[in-house]
């Protein structure tokens, strides 16, 4: 997992030509003006999803982690506390959904972090995270995640 200021991107765009496309679409959009939906940047290799929400209780939710794709998570609004673990031995709490690609883990995270606006967290398949947790209290964000096919 990486965790970083979007005004750094240029230095991860040596994970390949989609990471770079990815940040310098963060870069370049007025996420403002951007509806929360879903947004094709390079077919299904690479994808945006907008979401707009309210942070949540660690309580109520568990870590994840994909296999298909890597996520570029971009907070443009607000400030969320992600959780997150590698994924060594741990069984899934609820098995790897192939079409939504993820599986869910009900361990509690070993680390949490903040991301504030204009940070982001590139979490790879090993990488397990909670994103969406309140930091004192249930607060509005506004996040990007970009889906990074993995190669």
């Amino acid at each position: 997992m990486i965790i970083d200021l979007l005004s750094n991107a240029h230095l991860y765009y040596n994970q390949g030509p989609l990471f770079r496309k990815a940040f310098e679409y963060l870069a370049q959009t007025d996420f403002s003006k951007v509806e929360k939906g879903k947004y094709e940047l390079d077919g299904k290799n690479l994808f945006a999803i907008v979401n707009e929400y309210d942070t949540v209780a660690p309580e109520r939710e568990q870590m994840e982690s994909h296999k298909k794709y890597t996520d570029i998570q971009y907070i443009f609004t607000g400030a969320e506390r992600i959780g997150h673990d590698l994924l060594q031995q741990q069984t899934p709490s609820k098995a790897y959904d192939a079409d939504a690609d993820y599986m869910l883990f009900a361990e509690k995270p070993s680390f949490f972090s903040i991301l504030q606006q204009g940070m982001f967290a590139i979490f790879f398949p090993h990488d397990l995270h909670m994103p969406n947790i309140m930091i004192d209290k249930a607060a509005y964000v506004k996040k990007v995640v970009i889906k990074v096919a993995v190669s």
